[in-house]
């Protein structure tokens, strides 16, 4: 089994030929287009950057750079504050204990 991996033959189970996934890095899309802005009333623009369950996004996978991204961060918490996002993804149902 050590040979295999010197001689760069694929491992066992695996299909040999198969192309593997290499992500390519992100560039942040505030400084590539200055005409965007970072704005708390834009909120269907923040929702991109919430997941699912509200949670904010890591840079790793918006692609934001830091300053941008603790920018965004910032601009989400105060929609959140004065209500435009959820705290929550998962909305409660009623009646149900």
């Amino acid at each position: 089994m050590a040979d295999e991996r010197m001689n760069g033959a694929a491992p066992e189970g695996a299909p040999s030929g198969e192309r593997r996934f290499y992500s390519r890095p992100k560039t942040c899309q505030f400084c590539a287009d200055k005409t965007l802005s970072i704005d708390y009333k834009k909120s269907d623009m923040l929702r991109r950057f919430i997941s699912d369950d509200g949670k904010i996004r890591p840079r790793r996978q918006t692609g934001t750079c830091a300053r941008h991204q603790r920018t965004l961060a910032g601009a989400i918490k105060r929609a959140r504050h004065i209500a435009l996002l959820p705290f929550t993804g998962a909305r409660v149902e009623e009646g149900g204990r």
